[in-house]
């Protein structure tokens, strides 16, 4: 027998517990950690497809509220995690912007995790007081270009997606805004409702009571396709905003290091739960159009939005903490 041979059968023969431990997974309680507080949609959304999902795995599915410093906290306690498929990470697409906004992250967003799948994406929309009078997103630009530092923004936070939404706007179409953070969304809502601030990045199913009983104009969304519940207002792309999308997805991620056996089964049962009829019938209430990326097309996205939001940051000249 030759050392090639042998070198194979040595490799084998270590690979083959970690095959059987992924074939048997999962065997007890899996813990899912959401960074953010109950009733966001990154909390609600992981519950409505871990509802699916546990059943599918035959255990149950342990939600964690674990909050704090912009998500990082909770974030830093699934990096530091046993890589065994047994916690796992409800996570935003705040989990890539939080290298743009944090100076010294207690972990890597690239290197210590494993994206796993996707749950949803959750477009926004600009809207506006119809005090101020715009019709289209153009007025709205030209208006704010003809009369510098006049306009302002809301936000849920600085680097949340309501925050880096219009930043980037902000950069594509050339204009100024001073951005006003508030605590959370009704806070933000009822300034623009009043005219008092411009204009929010706004969560679709959140806004739309508001722009049905017109107290709200919607002049642009930030998802790559125009949403479905408001199929009339173009995206930032059709407006002619290049590089301005900002369309928030929501997904799980474990730590690096778990066995890719169990994040291939994790990412295939995660779909097959979204597409149940009657997950996908909540997940359209709630306002989320379903995904199906792949570990490796998630691994991609987040490493291109990594970069991008740094660039964004550093564009606005927004300060890590």
């Amino acid at each position: 027998m030759n050392f090639t041979r042998l070198a194979l059968i040595a490799s084998l023969a270590l690979l083959m517990p970690a095959v059987a431990a992924a074939q048997d997974w999962p065997t007890r309680p899996i813990r899912a950690i959401i960074p953010f507080g109950a009733g966001s949609a990154t909390d609600l959304v992981p519950r409505i497809v871990f509802d699916q999902l546990s059943p599918q795995l035959g255990q149950p599915i342990v939600v964690e509220n674990r909050t704090g410093a912009g998500g990082t906290l909770g974030t830093n306690a699934v990096a530091k995690a046993d890589p065994d498929g047994y916690t796992l990470l409800a996570h935003s697409n705040a989990f890539s912007v939080s290298p743009a906004i944090y100076a010294n992250l207690p972990y890597d967003t690239e290197r210590d995790f494993a994206p796993v799948a996707a749950f949803g994406s959750l477009p926004a929309v600009l809207v506006i007081s119809p005090s101020k009078g715009f019709k289209t997103i153009q007025e709205m630009v030209a208006a704010a270009k003809a009369n510098p530092g006049s306009f302002n923004f809301a936000s849920v936070g600085v680097g949340s997606g309501t925050h880096l939404s219009a930043e980037k706007l902000k950069l594509a179409a050339g204009f100024q805004a001073t951005h006003v953070p508030f605590r959370g969304g009704p806070e933000a809502l009822t300034e623009v409702i009043t005219g008092r601030v411009e204009f929010y990045f706004c969560p679709i199913n959140t806004a739309l009571p508001y722009i049905r009983d017109g107290k709200l104009v919607a002049l642009v969304t930030n998802g790559a396709t125009r949403a479905p519940e408001l199929p009339d207002v173009p995206t930032i792309l059709e407006a002619g905003y290049r590089n301005a999308e900002f369309p928030i997805w929501i997904g799980m991620l474990a730590p690096a290091g778990t066995p890719a056996a169990v994040v291939d089964r994790l990412n295939a049962e995660t779909i097959k739960a979204v597409k149940n009829p009657d997950t996908q019938m909540r997940l359209a209430k709630a306002g989320i159009s379903p995904l199906a990326w792949t570990p490796a097309e998630f691994a991609a996205r987040i490493k291109a939005e990594v970069a991008d939001n740094i660039a964004v940051a550093k564009a606005a000249g927004i300060k890590p903490n």
